[in-house]
């Protein structure tokens, strides 16, 4: 499974998704590969996300932004599998 995690830099929620999706990782029954993308370093990604970051995407859909919690995102990805 392969995980898109965009993220800002000084980005408090940023941080907290962190620690979200690493536990989300750390407790999925498959192996979890997470990307993470800092937006600031592509303009459209900067204009497309700059108010919606922390974003978690797979298969490119977006499972939860903003505030990223395991339950939700677990819930999103049993949905799409």
């Amino acid at each position: 499974m392969n995980i898109k995690f965009y993220i800002g830099r000084n980005c408090g929620l940023c941080k907290d998704a962190k620690y979200q999706l690493e536990f989300f990782k750390e407790t999925y029954e498959k192996p979890v590969n997470i990307e993470t993308i800092h937006i600031e370093d592509n303009d459209y990604l900067l204009n497309e996300y700059m108010l919606r970051i922390p974003i978690v995407m797979y298969q490119d859909k977006i499972l939860q932004e903003g505030n990223i919690d395991f339950v939700t995102l677990l819930e999103e990805v049993e949905k799409l599998s």
